[in-house]
């Protein structure tokens, strides 16, 4: 359904490594991270692939590998023995669902998305609205959106890949 995401009340997902401990949360706490953890949800790949793929150095990408690794958040998937080397092809362990709202992985996580965004070919869609609802207006409207996210299907595998990202709260009412 998502690559990873923050929420308050996360949908139950079987699957997914729950982010919890100090050092998960360290983890994602750099925006490249961010973007490694997305590249590897799409298809293992190897530091090489990595850097390439994320216009980063290699020793950078094998530092923030180890870090993801470390945390529990990527695997080695795959050994392949190449011109007298091996290539280690890295995936990520699961989907991943953020238990508790930490500001400094959300701030990480925009700020992963932005450069992102800085880089599609086409310009992205982006609004921003408000609007007053009830507690159970809040929750439909909240369940109609995972399910809309959750009916959509991937495409033919050399279609453009497209991120979604949907986000839901209650503004501050102070401000």
């Amino acid at each position: 359904m998502y690559a990873f995401g923050v929420t308050r009340t996360p949908p139950p997902d079987p699957t997914a490594v729950r982010i919890s401990s100090p050092a998960q949360h360290r983890a994602l706490a750099h925006p490249l991270r961010h973007r490694v953890l997305l590249a590897l949800g799409r298809q293992p790949a190897t530091i090489s692939q990595l850097a390439v793929i994320l216009d980063s150095g290699k020793g950078t990408i094998a530092y923030h590998l180890r870090v993801l690794r470390d945390a529990g958040l990527v695997r080695v998937a795959e050994l392949k023995q190449v011109r007298g080397g091996t290539e280690v092809y890295y995936r990520r362990t699961a989907p991943i669902q953020v238990d508790a709202y930490d500001p400094a992985g959300t701030q990480a996580l925009l700020h992963a998305v932005s450069e992102e965004m800085t880089a599609s070919p086409r310009d992205p869609l982006v609004l921003l609205r408000s609007v007053r609802l009830t507690d159970a207006q809040a929750e439909q409207l909240s369940a109609t959106l995972t399910a809309l996210v959750a009916e959509v299907a991937d495409g033919e595998p050399e279609a453009p890949r497209h991120t979604l990202m949907i986000t839901m709260y209650q503004a501050d009412p102070a401000g």
